[in-house]
């Protein structure tokens, strides 16, 4: 599989009418028996924060998954689409999914939201609604056992991830390369975004507090979970393969966390 050789400078691949995906997400969603709570409002959008029990409580694990951080990242709210509607949750899981975390980004197909602000270098001293309204819902739910933050990189060479594992819990991070690497190339580079890479895992040693400005990940490693994953799938790649990528990545690691 070839990249598309579309994106020089930024992304200029696919986009998505984010209205119409959050309504679809809404529907699904309501079919399947989740709860909805709303957690921001701006303009004519809300900021919708999804809840799904879990069957079973006997070795529940409980699981934050998150997308659509960056307006340019479309296969994060489409994968999320996609996992509800498939509703193959292991009967054990509590699901907290926030389906897009920055809706005006995408009406504007940027990175960041409407006033460019980078909202994954906003959580530790939020400056906007978004991230500080995401930390207020974030305070009022439970300890995490994993996060899944669902992105995009359009400069590289195929699907990776960064693991955050300071406890040094059971890794999933080599089950979700496995299951990622049928469906979509794995960046397999010796570095990654100016860090160490191995089988497309980086594992980097980051002390939160030595940092400014923290992206969502960051928050959760210090306050709600201590294993989690940035997920990145290559946007130079057709969108349908980097959905693919995700949803594999995402039930991946829920079958091993579950287990």
């Amino acid at each position: 599989m070839q990249k598309l050789g579309k994106n020089h400078g930024g992304y200029y691949g696919e986009t998505i009418d984010i209205r119409a995906v959050l309504r679809e997400v809404e529907t699904a969603a309501s079919t399947h028996g989740w709860t909805r709570e709303i957690f921001h409002s701006h303009r004519d959008f809300d900021w919708l924060a999804l809840h799904r029990n879990s069957r079973t409580e006997a070795n529940r694990r409980r699981i934050h998954i998150s997308t659509g951080i960056h307006g340019d990242e479309p296969a994060g709210p489409l994968a999320a689409l996609r996992l509800i509607q498939e509703n193959r949750w292991p009967d054990n899981a509590e699901i907290f999914l926030l389906p897009c975390l920055n809706p005006l980004g995408f009406i504007l197909n940027q990175r960041g939201n409407a006033e460019g602000i980078d909202l994954n270098r906003d959580y530790r001293n939020p400056k906007t609604a978004e991230a500080a309204m995401h930390i207020a819902w974030l305070e009022r739910q439970p300890q995490f056992d994993l996060y899944l933050c669902l992105h995009e990189d359009w400069e590289s060479h195929g699907f990776y991830l960064y693991e955050q594992n300071p406890d040094q819990h059971p890794s999933l991070a080599e089950k979700m390369i496995a299951a990622v690497s049928p469906v979509c190339p794995v960046d397999m580079s010796e570095n990654i975004e100016d860090r160490p890479a191995q089988g497309g895992i980086i594992r980097p040693n980051i002390i939160p507090y030595e940092r400014p400005d923290w992206p969502e990940a960051l928050y959760h490693i210090t306050h709600k979970s201590r294993l989690g994953y940035t997920l990145e799938a290559p946007s130079d790649f057709p969108l349908a393969v980097r959905v693919d990528a995700l949803v594999a990545a995402v039930n991946a690691a829920m079958t091993a966390l579950a287990a």
